[in-house]
């Protein structure tokens, strides 16, 4: 039904029928947090809140945007493509910069979106929205663009127009999604392994803090650079180490006083979280549900106490669903500072989880929780043309 809303609003507002339509969804990442910026290993999965587009090219030297859910327009010179002071047309217009600095030859297109991605919940919305005009722009103009790529340009877009230091992980996750598996991604070789999860087995369930971040933030940036200090004080010693993937605890236990007690703590959490996520693909292969959990519990107390990205609301929600039984695991996701927590829950005990949690949550806030049970499914895909009809 979304893609239909967004393919009526295209014809409303552009006068032409039959846009492509794409579907791009947002993502969960079960573990493997902050990982990716520095060349280590993430488990996303793609799920079934997305992002749809209907995108068109036209006969003018324009692009013209319209943010469906924001009741919003964007016009720009194709020719005068550069960031503005409209946050969300970034996005967008990162993508065409990226693609146009590769040297494809663009045509004014005409663009509607919206969807049901939360905003600022850590499910990746910006993401979706970068991979889903990237996937449009390149089948529409047959550019022959592969995933990862596109993932690339995606990644890109976001750095030097929305001025976030991302890793690959969203854009991967978006792109490479794949029903009722989760993905391994090597951020360093890029090399990738899907494992299977079955959601009707194991609900994904999300538990929304209505804390709202904003990935933008100096925190999330300030982040990067410190393990790039520690990378840095560390290859004085270990030439081998390029990013803190190559570090050891022992690394940093030897230089722990040139490092300072911060930096220490923000490379300790990394090296360790890389650990977990290989151990926890290890659980998942032996289906072990109950000793995967242990390594979300574990990620979440490195994120609180040593990364310093979690926030009251997010830890409540998480020892919240530690004395519900039924829960096998429980974390903050996304970049931090509010959003969700990713809770794994068996499927018999998921209404008494809600119930339970959101207790907790609104004896203790004042407010109801927002919950969303998600299902792994595949990543960035043009839908049948027949939904655009009116």
């Amino acid at each position: 039904m979304l893609a239909q809303t967004v393919a009526s609003a295209f014809q409303r507002h552009f006068g032409y029928a039959a846009p492509l339509l794409v579907r791009a969804p947002g993502r969960v990442n079960l573990i493997g947090e902050h990982t990716d910026y520095n060349n280590g290993f993430v488990l996303p999965a793609a799920v079934d809140k997305a992002i749809y587009y209907a995108v068109g090219l036209s006969s003018t030297a324009e692009i013209r945007l319209v943010a469906h859910d924001l009741n919003d327009c964007f016009t720009i010179a194709l020719d005068q493509v550069h960031r503005t002071d409209t946050p969300w047309a970034n996005y967008l217009l990162g993508v065409v910069a990226q693609l146009q600095k590769r040297g494809l030859t663009l045509t004014g297109f005409d663009c509607v979106f919206g969807g049901d991605i939360p905003i600022g919940a850590g499910m990746s919305s910006s993401a979706a929205v970068e991979c889903g005009l990237a996937f449009a722009l390149n089948r529409l103009l047959s550019a022959d663009i592969d995933k990862m790529e596109l993932a690339h340009i995606a990644q890109k877009a976001e750095h030097e127009y929305a001025l976030v230091q991302c890793g690959l992980m969203d854009q991967f996750a978006s792109l490479f999604g794949k029903p009722e598996h989760v993905v391994r991604l090597d951020c360093r070789s890029l090399e990738y392994a899907y494992f299977p999860f079955d959601t009707q087995a194991c609900r994904i369930v999300l538990c929304n803090s209505g804390v709202k971040h904003s990935l933008a933030s100096s925190e999330y940036n300030t982040r990067r650079k410190e393990c790039e200090r520690g990378v840095s004080v560390l290859r004085q010693y270990y030439p081998e180490v390029q990013s803190l993937r190559d570090a050891t605890l022992d690394h940093l236990a030897a230089h722990r006083d040139e490092l300072g007690p911060v930096v220490y703590r923000r490379c300790a959490y990394v090296v360790q979280e890389n650990q977990r996520v290989e151990a926890a693909c290890r659980h998942l292969a032996a289906h072990d549900l109950g000793a995967f959990g242990q390594e979300m519990y574990a990620s979440h107390a490195g994120l609180r106490d040593d990364y310093e990205v979690s926030c009251e609301e997010l830890d409540v929600l998480v020892e919240a669903a530690r004395q519900v039984p039924g829960v096998y695991g429980a974390r903050m996701m996304g970049g931090g500072f509010g959003g969700c927590t990713i809770n794994l829950v068996a499927p018999d005990q998921v209404e008494n989880f809600i119930r339970e949690v959101g207790a907790t949550y609104e004896q203790r806030y004042g407010r109801p929780l927002e919950t969303y049970q998600t299902t792994i499914v595949g990543g960035v895909e043009a839908l049948e043309a027949a939904v655009a009809q009116p």
